[in-house]
């Protein structure tokens, strides 16, 4: 695999929906970065799904060279924007906050993909009672420790990776995660406050999740 040039040319793939790769999108915004945003119908998925390196989307193609896992490619991204860490113990830190996110993501979606809809039931009551209220209290608690962000006191990658998948994650449970959660709420607005966030947000494509 050839390392691709100072300079790459970027296209991101996935379903005409913001979810795991709006992320992306806002860092790529953030940045002016130029890239290819191919938004894939289900029609178009059938045939193009073999193709993928894990038969999964998104897909973010450097140079010709396709790369998947989501996380990962936000990470990229950052980078190359300015929105990760002055080191390793900062990147640390960013990370961690991320990955409790991207956990939390993954308990709301064991719940609205549980095939089974009087077990999915079940499991929404523990994840409305439990599981929701412990993640936003704990990660409310590190926004107000960080002045409303998610890491180093500062805006980062962490932050738009919230910012990304909030209206996935209130797609999935069919309310507003962040009412109760002011901190939360917070991180949300400072990244949709900047200029960069607000032109992107104008012009893309209007979906539910």
């Amino acid at each position: 695999m050839a390392f691709p040039s100072e300079n790459p040319k970027f296209k991101l793939s996935y379903f005409n929906v913001k979810a795991l790769a709006e992320p992306i999108r806002l860092l790529f915004a953030y940045g002016g970065v130029d890239y290819e945003d191919i938004r894939v119908s289900q029609e178009e998925w059938a045939v193009l799904k073999p193709t993928m390196p894990m038969g999964q989307m998104p897909v973010l193609e450097v140079d010709g060279q396709r790369v998947h896992q989501s996380v990962s490619m936000a990470r990229y991204v950052a980078k190359r924007v300015n929105l990760s860490g002055a080191n390793d113990w900062e990147n640390l830190l960013i990370d961690t906050a991320v990955d409790t996110v991207n956990d939390f993501r993954a308990k709301i979606a064991t719940v609205q993909y549980e095939p089974d809809e009087a077990v999915k039931e079940k499991k929404r009551v523990t994840l409305n009672a439990e599981t929701i209220p412990f993640y936003l209290t704990k990660l409310d608690a590190i926004a107000k420790e960080n002045n409303g962000h998610l890491a180093l006191g500062k805006l980062t990658w962490a932050d738009f990776y919230l910012t990304g998948i909030i209206d996935y994650l209130n797609y999935m449970v069919k309310f507003d995660l962040l009412a109760a959660y002011p901190n939360l709420k917070a991180v949300v607005e400072n990244v949709n406050a900047l200029d960069a966030v607000k032109a992107w947000v104008a012009k893309r494509p209007v979906t539910d999740l």
